[in-house]
């Protein structure tokens, strides 16, 4: 049996790498064993992917070797990785890593949360500048659901209290479980919903749901171009909840140069959350290849 499950891990593993790079994201000595080579991770979303695709061809740019591991789970998963040296270089959002870290800690600015979250990480862990890009968790409801109880743009999580019961939530396995996810919202909003529907991290099987009505309300990022093309509404937090989520590079410091600093953090200088809403759409409405999308707003930004 046990070698039964071993095979079966095997194979799952393997659908976890890039089309030029197949070799176990689990690997403990992957970092080691790569030289000079820095291994760009993603966590399992598409913006993470396209983040992920902007950071690795930018440390091309400057003659530093990549290897990607895309797509390979959630932070649960991705942070244990950085630890060990397996991904040199992940994207992250820092007021969602801090939530992971401490989910107690206060969130009071970018710079706060950044402070923080470094005195909580592993010590071979670093994080670099962050962007002006923002992307956050958030309780999104469908037309028909905003039509139905009246509620807008101008509308608060704290408008869902009494009508939360009849409605179904959606989102990632994790979001049951977090704080910032159904534990936070009945311990800062007081809501409690009929029931939870496990879906994906913001992804298709999630805007599907919410489109279909599966699910009445869902955890869809902030700038999840569906947002629009469905007339999803968003839903305020007051109380930010959802804290800060600042695109910033979380790495493993004995695996970047300084020269790989300087370039990630030129990216952050220049990565907005306009920029970023934009090549979303490009890859999740026009479908069109993440990597052709990073290395163009590369290119035009004079990174690439």
């Amino acid at each position: 049996m046990a070698a039964v499950a071993l095979a079966a891990a095997t194979v799952l593993l393997a659908g976890c790498g890039s089309s030029d790079d197949t070799s176990d994201p689990l690997s403990e000595d992957t970092a080691a064993a790569s030289g000079d080579t820095v291994v760009v991770g993603s966590n399992n979303f598409a913006e993470s992917t396209l983040i992920a695709d902007i950071y690795g061809e930018a440390l091309k740019a400057k003659g530093i070797k990549v290897t990607y591991k895309p797509n390979i789970g959630s932070r649960e998963t991705t942070y244990g990785l950085l630890k060990n040296g397996s991904i040199t270089v992940l994207p992250e959002y820092n007021g969602s890593l801090l939530a992971y870290l401490d989910k107690d800690a206060p969130q009071e600015s970018t710079e706060a949360v950044n402070t923080a979250v470094k005195t909580k990480l592993d010590a071979k862990l670093t994080l670099l500048d962050s962007a002006p890009a923002e992307d956050k968790d958030s309780v999104t409801i469908n037309a028909d659901t905003a039509k139905k109880y009246s509620l807008t743009a101008e509308s608060t999580l704290a408008d869902l209290k009494d009508i939360a019961p009849e409605m179904v939530i959606g989102g990632s396995p994790e979001f049951q479980t977090r704080q910032q996810g159904l534990l936070g919202l009945e311990s800062e909003y007081g809501l409690k919903f009929k029931s939870f529907k496990a879906l994906d991290a913001g992804g298709a099987l999630t805007q599907a749901a919410l489109t279909k009505n599966t699910v009445q309300a869902a955890d869809i990022f902030t700038t999840d171009p569906t947002i629009t093309k469905e007339k999803f509404v968003v839903l305020k937090d007051p109380k930010n909840l959802f804290g800060f989520a600042n695109v910033t590079p979380l790495v493993y410091k004995s695996g970047l140069s300084s020269e790989g600093v300087a370039a990630l953090n030129a990216v952050s200088a220049k990565l907005d959350t306009a920029a970023l809403l934009d090549m979303d759409s490009k890859v999740q409405l026009e479908n069109k290849d993440p990597l052709d999308v990073a290395k163009a707003w590369l290119k035009a930004n004079g990174l690439g």
